[in-house]
């Protein structure tokens, strides 16, 4: 039986229920409907009263229209209680050498992507497809033009939702009864100029009344497109002057091209006194011809301190690198409703979305072996007198393929999910069920830049191509006729379930109804991934083939039955207590518990605390994906800064390669959070919250950093592989349960609202987030380290963040001036630096708009009103180096025109 076939049985058994729930839902079309309710994004339960003993923040469709926000990644990216999300900037940092390019993904409390649950409309989306480290939804999926407000619930919500609930849930939720036409164009250019413009169009149109016309049918099609910004066109770049005070993170690989001398060519040169910088004989091992005239700069330049060393030359790769990708992204949301009668509605859903991308990395690079005899510099030297068979002759130069254009690899994403199911009452019980079916498709295709390697060396080899200089005509035909164009990756991924959920009052409390809630999910996951023949075959140049065996295709089922009670105890105190089971395939089940207790003692104050467990399943990545070759940011290794006192960080740097290794026998992650906080509103239109929260994860699903690594080789060395001389091969990345990891904080919100005065009317709002600790193990047993106000591995936590925005209008015309800080943290400590601080990063935007007619706004922002450039970091995780691209916008002040059209 093939490992296909239980898919097709589960979606037999699932619409076999769903028919049921259907029929039973016509056969009582006469009940009497119930109560309007609402159920918020926390809860299964139902209530008139939203307020619950969760917290939730809720980001409504005007309160990001005003930010400027168009995509689901750029909302989320203003949360205060996100860090570390992975997003465009980082992918086209990583410069095509780690995997999920292209995945913007929601990072809540920084404890990792894999533990944000994303939701649209409450249901489950397909995880991004391509394997990874990261698992979760792709916010390009997410229907942004369609959202109607995002509720975020900020505690771990694993009892109701799900095992990758730890850090919380994200519930993007549509309109839901759209009627009328509605049209909106924006622009937006950055003054700076060069590129990182984009532009959008929407049209929204929905037809018929659910109450009085039994029906509603609306849908949304959103269309956006950016430019490319490269980093010529950003004065900052040259202003963080990164060859000055970075000059070991560039590259060796330049244009003209270093040589890379073997022991016996370097004695035999050395002895004849050659000089490659016009100034001293040779003392290094890598030498460039160019050196004594400069290095043909601005790309390339002579550092003494630089990777390149005092006899060759620097390759300043942020000279000229894309900031900000080129970009194409579509939408088409639908939603429609019908009412069966006696209470009951059947819903469907359908959403389509699709991104392309342009990532733009360096020219590609190789190292190069000619014989002495093409290379003039040697011209004199003795070793052209060795014999035509001796390996001595052959000299490896490092060289940068200026001429072959940037590597730009064309990354196709795709998103697909329908929706189809029932809700009202049915004796008594509030009740909902539906079919879920999603898919995720990634397509990576090599755009330019990328070439058949075999070709590359002959033409070296023969002389056609230059590593020295410009080509010839038929070096530039052969650089031509080797790019390889063609997807080289795919990556799909499926998502079918089938959920359902009731919920009643069961008895009169002193407070009100007992309520309880029950429900379940049927669920099954799958993963395929495939590359192409050349890729297979290691035959592309730049790409780094995972072997002839690297396709696989894994599937698992999951099953979940939870319930949740609301115990209004007393007009004053109310208790909640949840309770899920899920079972994963594979990696086993468990049980976990919620409890929380909201008290309000006047109506002025509500008091609420919550506590819970919980545990994250390893995704199919993190069990199945197979051994992936890619590289570590430049690094520094202690062994070889030990071996010769005389040795520089320039000497012992490098990109040293990696190993990624999945574990089968991985277990899931524990987690247990608590939470204690208020609501205070003093006055109308006043409000207050604080909360605090604490979370613990255990037997975490990590991969240690190969900067960890080298810094703790007495424990670590095992994973380092070396070559005869001593130099690092390549380091082994392996998925383990090892160690546990502690955050805590308090979120902090603040609203005001409808302040009348005799020049119309104000408010305010904040959110803010003070993370109290964030620390983690690297071992079982090892000490807590902190990434606190620290960056560590792969990113940083923040102490503060915030947002906040202070509104304004008067009849038709309205202002908003918000703000977006994060406080400044201690750089990654990178041996043979000082340590120092990353400025903290505050952006102001103003927005203003009028609305002259009822049907018509037209609305005009100035984004980074005060053109805040990122902060210089040496960080060193991220290819793109002298700023940390994980948080910052490249692209400077931008301003943008809108204009909004709705009738109906």
């Amino acid at each position: 039986m093939s490992a296909r076939q239980p898919a097709p049985r589960f979606m037999l058994r699932a619409s076999a229920v769903a028919l049921a729930c259907a029929a039973a839902g016509a056969a009582l079309a006469q009940t009497s409907p119930a109560p309007q309710r609402v159920e918020i994004t926390g809860s299964a339960i139902k209530r008139i009263d939203g307020e619950t003993a969760l917290p939730v923040q809720v980001i409504t469709r005007d309160e990001f229209t005003k930010q400027g926000a168009t995509t689901a990644a750029e909302i989320i990216a203003r949360l205060s209680a996100t860090a570390s999300n992975l997003t465009d900037g980082g992918s086209v940092a990583y410069g095509g050498f780690r995997d999920q390019m292209g995945f913007n993904g929601a990072n809540l409390r920084g404890l990792g992507v894999s533990s944000t649950l994303v939701l649209l409309n409450g249901r489950r989306m397909a995880n991004f497809a391509s394997p990874g480290d990261a698992a979760g939804v792709d916010l390009n999926s997410i229907p942004a033009a369609a959202i109607e407000r995002v509720e975020v619930l900020l505690d771990g919500a694993s009892s109701l939702y799900g095992s990758d609930a730890i850090g919380g849930v994200i519930n993007f939720i549509t309109r839901k009864d759209f009627r009328g036409v509605e049209l909106a164009a924006s622009a937006l250019k950055t003054t700076e100029g060069g590129g990182g413009d984009k532009r959008s169009a929407t049209l929204s149109a929905g037809h018929g009344d659910l109450a009085r016309e039994g029906y509603n049918v609306f849908a949304v099609l959103d269309l956006q497109k950016t430019t490319r910004l490269n980093a010529l066109n950003r004065q900052f770049i040259s202003d963080l002057k990164i060859p000055e005070r970075l000059p070991d993170l560039l590259s060796s690989a330049t244009f003209p091209g270093n040589i890379r001398l073997s022991r016996y060519q370097y004695r035999v040169l050395s002895g004849e006194g050659y000089s490659s910088n016009g100034k001293t004989v040779i003392d290094s091992r890598t030498v460039n011809p160019a050196a004594a005239s400069g290095c043909n700069p601005p790309a390339n330049l002579y550092l003494p301190d630089g990777i390149g060393g005092v006899d060759g030359c620097t390759f300043d790769y942020m000279r000229n690198i894309e900031l900000y990708p080129e970009s194409n992204k579509g939408s088409l949301f639908t939603r429609g409703l019908v009412d069966l009668g006696g209470g009951h509605t059947l819903f469907a859903e359908l959403s389509l979305a699709r991104a392309r991308t342009l990532y733009s990395g360096t020219p590609n690079r190789i190292d190069a072996d000619i014989d002495v005899s093409k290379i003039s510099a040697f011209a004199g030297s003795a070793l052209n007198a060795l014999a035509a068979d001796d390996e001595e002759r052959l000299i490896t130069v490092r060289t940068r393929l200026v001429e072959a254009g940037l590597r730009t690899s064309e990354l196709v994403s795709t998103g697909q999910r329908v929706a189809l199911g029932t809700q009202g009452t049915l004796a008594g019980w509030d009740y909902e069920w539906a079919l879920n079916h999603s898919t995720s498709r990634v397509s990576d295709r090599d755009h330019n830049g990328y070439l058949d390697e075999q070709m590359i060396r002959d033409g070296f080899a023969a002389g056609t191509l230059n590593p020295f200089g410009p080509s010839s005509a038929a070096g530039v035909a052969l650089y031509e006729a080797a790019q390889l164009r063609g997807e080289v990756r795919s990556a799909k991924g499926t998502m079918s379930s089938l959920d359902l959920k009731l919920s009643r009052p069961l008895m009169k409390l002193a407070g009100g109804d007992l309520s309880l809630a029950v429900g379940g999910e049927l669920r099954r996951e799958r993963q395929d991934y495939h590359q192409s023949a050349a890729l297979a075959q290691d035959l592309i140049l730049g790409e780094t083939s995972q072997g002839t065996d690297a396709d696989f295709g894994k599937s698992r089922g999951i099953s979940a039955v939870f319930g949740e009670i609301s115990a209004p105890i007393s007009k004053q105190l109310e208790l909640q207590a949840a309770l899920r089971y899920e079972h994963y395939q594979v990696s086993g089940g468990k049980l976990s518990p919620k409890v929380g207790l909201k008290y309000t003692p006047s109506r002025e104050l509500l008091l609420r605390a919550s506590a819970g467990a919980g545990f994250r399943a390893p995704s199919m990545s993190d069990l199945y994906r197979p051994v992936t070759q890619g590289s570590a940011a430049t690094l520094v290794d202690p062994v070889c800064m030990a071996a010769d006192p005389g040795n520089t960080v320039t000497d012992c740097s490098d990109i040293w390669t990696t190993y990624n290794y999945s574990n089968a026998k991985l277990k899931p992650e524990k987690s247990r959070q608590f939470a204690l906080g208020l609501v205070f509103e003093p006055v109308r239109n006043t409000s207050l919250s604080l909360d605090y929260w604490a979370i613990e994860k255990r037997d975490l699903i990590s991969t240690l950093g190969a900067d960890v690594i080298l810094a703790n080789l007495d424990k670590y060395g095992s994973l380092v592989h070396r070559d005869s001389d001593g130099v690092i091969d390549h380091i082994d990345l392996v998925k383990e349960n090892r160690g546990a990891q502690k955050i805590s904080g308090l979120d902090i919100g603040l609203s005001v609202s409808k302040i009348a005065t005799g020049v119309g009317e104000f408010g305010a709002r904040l959110n803010g987030t003070l993370t109290l600790k964030s620390q983690q193990q690297t071992g079982n047993g090892d000490p807590f380290v902190s990434n606190l106000g620290r960056f560590l591995n792969d990113g940083v936590v923040q102490r503060w963040r915030h947002t906040v925005s202070l509104d304004w209008s008067q009849g038709p015309v309205s202002a908003t001036l918000s703000n977006s800080f994060l406080s400044g943290y201690g750089d990654q400590i990178v041996v043979g630096k000082a340590d120092r601080k990353v400025s903290p990063y505050s952006l102001w935007n103003l927005s203003a708009a009028w609305q002259p007619m009822k049907a018509l706004t037209l609305r005009a922002s100035v984004l980074n009103l005060f053109d805040t450039a990122p902060p210089f970091s040496q960080q060193a995780w991220f290819f793109l180096s002298g700023y940390d691209p994980s948080y910052t916008d490249t692209r400077g002040r931008s301003v943008s025109v809108s204009v909004n059209y709705a009738f109906k």
